[in-house]
């Protein structure tokens, strides 16, 4: 099983470079408007820009998908405030090394690997698109927690970069879960 959602969705513009150009860009646009988003939930407000990260990484493969990410990246290391609390709390690389960096770079990596993983077809049933998101989220987490445990230990950066994110990202899993399989059983490919 192979393909990804987005190739599906529209074959020929998908796959012609300025399809693809458009895609990239839209997915920054759509990052960058995710990490702006805040939604109000316990114990800290909730923006979806992991949500996104994995959603784009999983509809569109992991080349366009990891594209989008670097991207998104590129900009804001150029001075774009494309970040959550930019420009308010700094701009461009010195931004990217503060406390979110792992996280950035985590996106970075999960975008590969969820896109790895749907083109194998897991973003096809709910149960595995869960697994697949979880695993995209492990790996945000995972890089956030030691670009953090670096600066303020290990015990601060699980209390503070991990434990308060753990209640969201199962929220963002559940619905990632929930809207993949949905894109693909209104193609007629999907599974239950």
């Amino acid at each position: 099983m192979n393909g990804n959602l987005v190739a599906a969705l529209s074959p020929g513009f998908s796959s012609s470079a300025l399809g693809k150009i458009a895609i990239i860009l839209t997915g920054t646009l759509l990052l960058t408007i995710s990490a702006k988003v805040q939604v109000p939930f316990w114990p800290v407000p909730m923006t979806m820009q992991t949500f996104v990260v994995l959603v784009i990484a999983m509809a569109c493969g992991p080349v366009i998908g990891g594209s989008v990410v670097l991207a998104y990246l590129a900009e804001g290391a150029l001075g774009l405030p494309v970040f959550a609390g930019t420009p308010e709390r700094g701009i461009g690389l010195a931004y990217m090394m503060g406390p979110t960096g792992g996280y950035l770079l985590g996106m970075l990596v999960a975008a590969v690997a969820c896109g790895q993983l749907a083109a194998r077809g897991w973003d096809r049933s709910v149960w595995m698109t869960m697994l697949a998101m979880l695993i995209g989220t492990v790996i945000i987490m995972a890089f956030g927690y030691a670009w953090l445990a670096v600066s303020i230990g290990p015990y601060k950066a699980w209390a503070f970069g991990v434990v308060p994110f753990l209640l969201s990202g199962v929220v963002k899993i559940v619905l990632g879960a929930l809207v993949l399989p949905a894109g693909w059983a209104l193609l007629g490919r999907g599974k239950a």
